[in-house]
C-alpha cells in the first residue's frame, strides 16, 4: 500500500529534507508552505498523514490542527507536529489542539521514520476497522426502513422512535401468480425471479419517496409522508402506477406465467413509529403505521383485481383532479367495509 504524506513547513530546506527521506522509503508526498495552503491541500486531496510545522505565516500549525480535528471529514487524519519548541507547555498546547505526535527540530532520521511508520500503521488499522463497520452498517441498512435511518442519524443516542400520530398515505402491494410459477420453476429459479420483481419494486418505492417497512410472504407495505398531505397521497399513487408499469415490463421478459400485483392506498392519520413484540425468547422491533388507515389500505389491495390500483375516499379527495378514476360497484368488493367507497385509478388524467 502506498501512503500519501502532506509536509507543511515554511522552510524550503526542511521541506526538501522531509520529502527526500519519505520518497526514499516509497511514500508519496504533498507539500504546503503555510497553514492556509495546508487546509486547501487537504480539501483537494486528503493525505494519510500530515507532518505539520508549528510556527508559520498566515496560519500557524496549532490552528490548522484544531480545524482538522474539528471536521468530521478530516479528524481521523493523524497529525505529527514538527517544531523547535520542546517544552512541556508546548506539548500540552499541541495535545489540546489534537496533535497525535511530536517531532523536535533538528530532526533525527531514525526517529522521524519510526514516528511516521507508527502513525501510518495506526491509520491503516483504523481505516480497516471503519471499512468493516461501514460494510456491516450497509448490510443491516437493507433491513431497516429509511425513516428509521433518518431518525437514528438525527439523534443516534435517543432516536424518536416512539409512535406518534402522523398524516400518511399507506400503500399495500400483494403479488399473485406465485403458486402457478412454483409448479413451473425450480425453487432457485423461482426465488431469483421473485427477487428480481421485488428489487424493482423497492427501487420504485425509494424513488417515489416511500419507506418499505413491512414485508410478508408475497406482499409488502410502504408509508409515504410529507408536510403537505396532498403531496404524499399523489406520490403514493404515482409510485403505485409506476409499480404496475414495472410489472408489465418484467412480465414481458419473464416468460410463460406472468405475475400480477394488487395495490391499495389509503390516506389519513395513523400511529407511526416503533412497535415492540415481546416473546418468551426475546423481543422484536418493527417500524410501522397502525390504525384504520392501514387496515383499509390492506383491504383495498385485497379487493383490487390483478394489476389494479384501488384507493380510499380520503386519498381520492386529495388527488382526484390528477387522475382518471373509475368507481366500481361497492357490492362487488366484499373485503371493503360497508359504506366505504373504493376508487380505481386508471392512470394520469388526460390533458384538456
Amino acid at each position: 500500500m502506498s501512503f500519501k504524506i502532506l509536509v507543511v513547513d515554511d522552510e524550503p530546506d526542511i521541506v526538501d529534507y522531509l520529502v527526500t527521506q519519505l520518497a526514499e522509503r516509497g511514500y508519496a508526498t504533498l507539500t504546503a508552505r503555510d497553514g492556509q495552503q495546508a487546509l486547501a491541500q487537504v480539501a483537494a486531496e486528503a493525505p494519510d498523514l500530515i507532518l505539520l510545522d508549528w510556527v508559520m505565516p498566515v496560519m500557524d500549525g496549532l490552528e490548522v490542527c484544531r480545524r482538522l480535528k474539528a471536521s468530521e471529514e478530516t479528524r481521523l487524519i493523524p497529525v505529527i507536529i514538527v517544531t523547535a519548541l520542546d517544552g512541556i507547555d508546548s506539548r500540552i498546547k499541541g495535545i489540546e489542539a489534537g496533535a497525535d505526535d511530536f517531532l523536535t527540530k533538528p530532526l533525527n532520521e531514525r526517529q522521524l521514520l519510526a514516528r511516521v511508520q507508527t502513525a501510518l500503521k495506526l491509520k491503516h488499522a483504523v481505516d480497516r476497522q471503519l471499512g468493516e463497520l461501514r460494510r456491516i452498517r450497509d448490510h443491516f441498512a437493507r433491513f431497516v426502513p429509511e425513516a428509521v435511518r433518518r431518525l437514528v442519524a438525527s439523534d443516534p443516542t435517543a432516536p424518536a422512535l416512539a409512535k406518534r400520530e402522523r398524516d400518511v398515505s399507506v400503500l399495500f402491494v400483494d403479488l399473485s401468480g406465485y403458486m402457478t410459477l412454483s409448479e413451473l420453476l425450480a425453487p432457485e429459479a423461482l426465488n431469483g425471479l421473485v427477487e428480481r420483481y421485488f428489487s424493482s419494486f423497492l427501487d420504485g418505492i425509494q424513488e417515489g419517496g416511500g419507506d418499505v417497512n413491512e414485508t410478508a410472504g408475497d406482499g409488502f407495505m410502504a408509508i409515504f409522508e410529507d408536510r403537505d398531505p396532498r403531496a404524499h397521497a399523489v406520490r403514493a399513487i404515482d409510485t403505485a402506477l409506476d409499480l404496475l408499469a414495472r410489472v408489465q415490463r418484467l412480465n414481458r421478459e419473464a416468460g410463460p406465467a406472468p405475475l400480477a400485483i394488487h395495490t391499495g392506498i389509503n390516506s389519513g392519520p395513523a400511529l407511526v413509529g416503533a412497535t415492540r413484540f415481546e416473546g418468551a425468547h426475546g423481543a422484536r422491533w418493527t417500524f410501522t403505521a397502525s390504525g384504520v388507515v392501514t387496515i383499509l389500505a390492506a383491504r383495498l389491495a385485497a379487493a383490487a383485481g390483478p394489476n389494479q390500483l384501488f384507493v380510499g375516499p380520503e386519498t381520492i379527495l386529495r388527488a382526484a383532479d390528477r387522475y382518471a378514476v373509475e368507481v366500481p360497484e361497492t357490492a362487488t368488493l366484499p373485503r371493503v367495509p360497508e359504506g366505504v367507497q373504493a376508487y380505481r385509478i386508471l392512470g394520469p388524467a388526460r390533458a384538456g
